[in-house]
This record gives C-alpha cells, sequence and structure tokens, in this order.
C-alpha cells in the first residue's frame, strides 16, 4: 500500500508501506528460521501468564492445561513467587560453589525438613537430577555395598523419560529419542513397567544392581498409573536385595497428582528423591537431589558439581514455591479438581467413540484417543481445543495429556471441561 509519511515535505515523499504483520505468524517464522528444529509446538506464540490463563500475542486467552510440563503447578507468575525473585535478584543472584552464600544452607535445610530426608543436592534441570541421582547410585554400589569397580548397574522401567541427555535416553525405549545418538551408556537393564515379578526376576539374577530408578507414574508415556501396590512393592524389593529406590518425582510431585508426592499415595519412602519442574513455580530452572548421609555422602568434593546449583536466586524461588504449595494447600485443591475432572471425562467415555480411555491422579490425567499412535488425531483435536481457548498437547501418538496450574477453580475445571466436551462432541 502506499502512502504519504509526511505532508510538509515538497514535493510528497511517497513509500512502500508493507501491510501490518500476522504477530503470531511473524514470531514462529524467527523460531523456524534462527532456531534448531527440535521441537514441534502448537502454532500459538504466549506473551503473558496469571494464574490458570496464558495470553497470546494477538491478545487471546487460553486455559493452560500443560502447565509447561508440570513446571506451574502454583500458577502462572504467582505473585509471592514472584516477590522472592525480585527481591533475592536485586540482592545477589549466583556465587558459584566457590563461595558459600547466605541462602543455600537455608534452603537445604528447607528442603531436607520439608521431604523428610538427611540432606539436598541442589541442581538446575530435571535431567541432572537424574543423572545426580545415578552418579550417588554408583558411588554408593562402590563404597557401601560393595560392587566391583566398574560393574554397578541401574534398572529403568520401559516407556520412562527423564531427559534428552546420552545417560538419559541411554534408558530410554522411545525410538525419537534414542535415534541416530549412540553408542549408549553402559550398566543399564530395562524391564516392564508395573511388572513386580520382572524386578525381582532382575534382581536375584545379578548382585551387581545398584539401583531402580521409577516414575510413579509416567508422565510422557502418556499418563500411565501403576497397579495399587506397585511402589509398596518396589520398596519391599529394594530393601530385600540391598538395591537403592530410586523415585522420579519431577513431573508427578509437589502436589501434581493429589499429594505431596506420588509416592505418598502408598505411604513409601524412596532412597533418593529427584525432583525439578514446579520447585521453583516456573520461574526458573531449579532441580534437587534428596537422600541420606549413607548415600549423600559418598560424593565429595570436586566430584560432582554445578556452576549455577544452589545460587541463591534458585534458593529463595524454591523456598517460596514450597511454602506456596503447602500453605494453599494445592495438593488437596489437586485431588479434587482431579476428581471433578475424571468424572466428567468419564462420562464421555461411558458415550462410546472417540475417547476410549481417561486415566491419572490428581491433576496429571490422559485422554487415550480410539485410534492408532501413529494417527495425528490427538494433534488434530489439540488444534480444535487452541480454538476454543484451552490448550493441551499429545503424548505418544494418541493420546492428550491434561494437567493445569493446581490453582484451578470448580469454576474454571468445568468452563474447560465443557470445552474439551464441546470438542469431541463435534468430531
Amino acid at each position: 500500500m502506499w502512502q504519504v509519511v509526511d505532508r510538509c515535505l515538497p514535493p510528497p515523499l511517497l513509500v512502500q508501506r508493507a501491510m501490518p504483520e500476522n504477530l503470531t505468524q511473524r514470531a514462529i517464522a524467527l523460531e523456524e528460521r534462527y532456531g534448531a528444529h527440535n521441537y514441534h509446538p502448537l502454532p500459538v506464540v504466549l506473551t503473558r501468564g496469571e494464574g490458570v490463563h496464558v495470553w497470546d500475542v494477538e491478545g487471546r486467552r487460553y486455559l493452560d492445561f500443560l502447565a509447561a510440563y508440570s513446571a506451574v503447578n502454583q500458577g502462572h507468575c504467582h505473585p509471592r513467587i514472584i516477590a522472592a525473585l525480585t527481591e533475592q535478584a536485586r540482592q545477589l543472584t549466583l556465587t558459584s560453589r566457590a563461595f558459600h552464600s547466605d541462602r543455600l544452607g537455608e534452603c537445604e535445610k528447607y528442603l531436607a525438613e520439608y521431604f523428610g530426608y538427611d540432606k539436598a543436592l541442589m541442581m538446575n534441570t530435571g535431567v541432572e537430577g537424574g543423572e545426580t541421582s545415578l552418579k550417588l547410585t554408583r558411588k554408593w554400589a562402590y563404597k557401601v555395598k560393595g560392587v566391583p569397580a566398574n560393574q554397578a548397574k541401574t534398572v529403568y522401567a520401559a516407556g520412562n523419560f527423564w531427559g534428552r541427555t546420552l545417560a538419559a535416553i541411554s534408558a530410554s525405549t522411545d525410538p525419537d529419542s534414542t535415534s541416530d545418538y549412540g553408542p549408549f551408556l553402559p550398566g543399564y537393564i530395562i524391564i516392564p513397567y508395573n511388572d513386580l515379578a520382572a524386578l525381582e526376576r532382575t534382581f536375584a539374577a545379578d548382585p551387581t544392581i545398584a539401583g531402580f530408578m521409577v516414575e510413579p507414574i509416567q508422565g510422557e508415556a502418556g499418563v500411565v498409573v501403576p497397579d495399587a501396590g506397585y511402589l509398596k512393592g518396589v520398596r519391599e524389593l529394594c530393601t530385600k536385595y540391598n538395591v537403592l529406590f530410586i523415585a522420579d518425582e519431577v513431573q508427578t510431585g509437589l502436589g501434581r497428582t493429589g499429594k505431596r508426592l506420588a509416592c505418598d499415595h502408598e505411604s513409601v519412602r524412596p532412597d533418593i528423591l529427584v525432583l525439578g519442574k514446579a520447585l521453583s513455580g516456573g520461574t526458573y530452572p531449579v532441580s534437587c537431589v534428596l537422600a541420606d548421609d549413607p548415600i549423600m555422602l559418598t560424593i565429595k568434593p570436586g566430584e560432582h558439581g554445578s556452576t549455577y546449583g544452589g545460587n541463591p536466586l534458585a534458593c529463595a524461588v524454591t523456598m517460596a514455591a514450597l511454602n506456596v504449595l503447602r500453605e494453599e494447600k494445592l495438593a488437596e485443591n489437586a485431588e479434587r479438581m482431579g476428581n471433578v475432572f475424571r468424572q466428567r471425562m468419564n462420562a464421555l467415555v461411558q458415550k462410546g467413540g472417540l475417547v476410549s480411555l481417561v486415566r491419572g491422579k490428581g491433576l496429571l490425567n490422559a485422554m487415550v484417543i480410539n485410534d492408532t499412535e501413529a494417527s495425528s488425531a490427538a494433534w488434530k483435536l489439540c488444534l480444535k481445543l487452541k480454538d476454543q481457548g484451552l490448550l493441551a498437547k499429545p503424548t505418544q501418538g494418541n493420546k492428550i495429556r491434561f494437567a493445569p496450574p493446581l490453582v484451578i477453580t470448580e469454576a474454571q475445571m468445568n468452563e474447560a471441561c465443557d470445552i474439551i466436551e464441546r470438542v469431541i462432541q463435534s468430531v
């Protein structure tokens, strides 16, 4: 379109001005042009969040039913966590571990007492927490259990997901995670999930096994909930065979499943607890590993660490985020709202057709679409949900995970269920 840009200029200067560009398209095009192509997001560009809602660059509001893969349990931009973040950011953000800070010991004490362990080791990301747990397990195997040098093994359940590093994908059974990344780390054994008989056979056959790392509910596999008694059985077998029970609660922990930890549903205490994601309320990368002294003190100075791990900013947001979970009773709310969600979604299942199953605990749930894992049905449903104001993401092809922030109200939950029902019934 041609425009006069300044009527006072003699003679008038005419320039060609492009029509305003769609902000969503522009942001996506920039990522496509300058970023690595290692993700396939929904075509929505977010710019603001508050509580259970997010807004895109065009001003549209959505109910967030992914919560950054359960990192935003406390809701987007929770004011108490943001206040802790900004207050600490004005004072001191990073010292490295070359020096002490006045926040680290305070936060470690808080974590240890909150979860009931002797020690906490703070890192940054969930996968770092997983790697730390693996290193602790191997140290314990050699220094405490007496496994011969370089022979320690860890056991994992098929369908697990704990990150994208080489150590993590060496345990993976997902071809998308492992293709063209070999060779993989040795010392890994993979068995079926939710199979205590297989676990005992594996333990009994190999005295060099040092640990079993397991998700209490498999998130990325499609919110796979094990049989009642599975975690209790894992605890008993690990004790019987002197193997460390490592609970990966990065996604399931911190109120997500209706309890402080998913392990709390069966009153079991893992030897090593791995936490991340919502440990900062989605404001900053924070993870931690908790264990008692006989395990934690096997690692000595110089043998493991992180420049950013346990920095003052991380400590401030961690304590604030855990305070919010406890004081606002978010686990209890997750239990109530999860029951509302599953009751309404199971009514859809009873009608038959597109939805074959709904499963989960608390506010970690999945809907299984009556199609193959190779189909695009779940992706297309998520696009329709987006158009109706609800954001969710498929996992494992024909499953949609629904995991909103734990601050969701009953009115908001019913609004979300109305949207889901409308979309399902329109297909």
